[in-house]
């Protein structure tokens, strides 16, 4: 296929995870298999990626923030968390190959989805956010280990930071992508060094990328706002049940 039409359909691909990443997670499955497909190494492909999540990240929080909803200093403690975690996921990335790991993360998909569809169900906006004693502490962690998650390959990672937010802090969905992607701009710096400082990333493609990104975040941003929980839940299913799928045949 001629190159520049590689690129451009490299940026289309990059705007529809953009706007799957900010509605819900798992945008990386499209991407990640499109750099491949280019000619990139999975270590390059997976260090590329993260140029376009990192720009894709700050679209989203100015799209969120134009809507009136940005995190309060919450989102800083778990985005410094999960910094510390993805330090440690980006090293592991870069000397570890992943396929058996693939598999296991298959298998967890399919257990969120289920956990998704059968636990009972609570109404958020009944219930009073907790994100201060105990509850900010249990989020921490939680971020720490997320963070390892995202540094190691980030496909999916959003799905987990919303599960942990409703589940653990009872924060809406709406509210919940806000904090997202404040935590995943913050500690994608970190694992972007890693990839950068071991050569692992080819800057044309992911600025191109980046492009598509960017845009996709920033209209899904105003858009989740716009349509609430309801459209976000189902996001979230559609692209759980789709990374598992994935994750079990590629692996």
């Amino acid at each position: 296929m001629n190159e520049t039409l590689l690129l451009l359909l490299l940026a289309v691909i990059g705007f529809v995870a953009g706007v799957i990443n900010t509605m819900a997670g798992g945008g990386s499955l499209l991407t990640l298999p499109m750099l491949i497909f280019m000619g990139l190494p999975p270590a390059v492909a997976n260090g590329t990626n993260r140029i376009g999540i990192l720009i894709q990240s700050i679209t989203s929080i100015a799209g969120f923030k134009s809507k009136g909803i940005q995190p309060s200093s919450f989102g800083l403690y778990l985005g410094i968390s999960a910094l510390i975690g993805s330090i440690i996921g980006a090293q592991i990335a870069v000397d570890i190959k992943g396929e058996t790991f693939n598999k296991i993360l298959a298998i967890v998909m399919v257990i969120i989805v289920f956990f998704m569809v059968f636990k009972p169900k609570i109404k958020l906006e009944d219930l009073i956010e907790r994100t201060s004693g105990k509850y900010l502490w249990l989020s921490i962690l939680a971020f720490f280990f997320i963070g390892i998650y995202g540094g190691f390959i980030q496909a999916g990672v959003g799905i987990f930071i919303l599960l942990a937010l409703t589940s653990i802090n009872y924060i809406n969905l709406v509210a919940s992508n806000a904090v997202k992607v404040l935590v995943v701009f913050i500690y994608t710096i970190a694992a972007l060094a890693i990839f950068a400082y071991n050569q692992q990333i080819d800057y044309l493609y992911g600025f191109i990328l980046a492009l598509g990104n960017a845009t996709g975040g920033w209209i899904a941003s105003r858009w989740a706002v716009k349509k609430g929980d309801g459209l976000v839940k189902v996001f979230l299913i559609i692209m759980v049940i789709a990374m598992a799928v994935k994750l079990w045949l590629d692996s």
